[in-house]
């Protein structure tokens, strides 16, 4: 993507947004922090806050917060290992089980996110990971007793042949169409939660969009109101620090609390921070279709009726 960006430059040398033609390019070539993570941050978002909905929830047959949840994943690409990563490390969800090309990972104790995407990209493959349990037909993991299945790799694995046998009350659709349309009647009949892959995976464009953003502005994110909020709560800290010293040893501030605080939002935190509204947002417009409709079933019609209504209202306003 660097590379198209330069050639576009050097084709039309008068464009000063030139390095806005295209997105997903590095850091240092007008790219933005928080690119290559996004589409996994995305689906943590996405999941983050259709737990926050207990009612929702309770639609999948599950219940409380997404830590000690058993999660399997279809695929540690790109997306399926940033989503991995995240929702165990930052969420307390577990890592039951990992489908690759060339077989699957099974624990119940949890897998180690970091190390099996280590052995693949050393062996190809997951096939010789002797910390965990290894199944050979991959396939027949998608069919494993979870809380949460997250196909992230292929179209249409999720098919007419499987979907009687899926277990998982909740399906993420990270990859782009891995559940067919004969699949998810299936699915929807057997009282399985589906959440879109519209929106699911939606956070890779979404970061591409921030990144447009910051090619036509010039300028980073954070670059005008770091400092300031730097100073901003540094007054606050120094009237802790104050405070503290007043009352002694019978009140203290947390360890790090004040250089965790003082550090100031920069790119990345504001790219994370501007991802997860998008997809709060989206999932509420989502759900408000969902839950007042009669004629709404699923999220994945409430989705498409929120994306067409929404059309449909911009050219109305156009007089179109």
């Amino acid at each position: 993507m660097a590379w198209i960006a330069d050639q576009y430059a050097r084709m039309n040398t008068t464009d000063i947004n030139a390095r806005a033609c295209v997105t997903g390019k590095p850091p240092h070539a007008g790219g933005i922090q928080g690119r290559v993570e996004a589409t996994g941050r995305g689906v943590q978002y996405a999941l983050q806050e259709y737990f926050r909905h207990p009612d929702d929830v309770a639609e999948a047959g599950l219940a409380g917060s997404l830590d000690g949840k058993r999660i399997v994943v279809q695929g540690l690409g790109n997306v399926g290992y940033h989503a991995a990563k995240f929702l165990s490390e930052e969420d307390g969800a577990r890592i039951v089980g990992i489908i690759e090309r060339d077989g699957a990972l099974v624990d119940e104790d949890g897998l180690d996110v970091e190390a099996v995407s280590h052995w693949i990209k050393s062996h190809g493959g997951v096939k010789g990971y002797t910390p965990s349990g290894y199944v050979e037909n991959g396939a027949e993991v998608l069919e494993h007793e979870c809380d949460i299945l997250i196909p992230a790799a292929l179209e249409g694995v999720i098919n007419l042949s499987n979907a009687d046998r899926i277990k998982a009350p909740l399906i993420v659709e990270a990859a782009n169409g891995p559940v067919t349309a004969g699949a998810d009647e299936i699915l929807r009949k057997k009282g399985q939660i589906i959440i879109p892959d519209m929106f699911a995976n939606a956070g890779g464009v979404t970061v591409s969009y921030f990144e447009w953003v910051k090619n036509l502005s010039h300028i980073r994110f954070g670059r005008m109101q770091r400092r300031q909020e730097e100073a901003r709560h540094d007054l606050i800290v120094s009237e802790l620090e104050r405070l503290s010293e007043h009352l002694g040893d019978s009140w203290t501030m947390t360890s790090n609390f004040k250089e965790r605080y003082l550090r100031g939002a920069g790119e990345l935190e504001l790219v994370r921070s501007g991802l997860d509204d998008t997809m709060r947002g989206a999932y509420q417009a989502m759900r408000e279709a969902w839950r007042s409709r009669d004629d709404i079933t699923d999220l994945r019609t409430a989705a498409y009726v929120v994306a067409i209504e929404r059309v449909a209202s911009s050219y109305r306003a156009k007089g179109l």
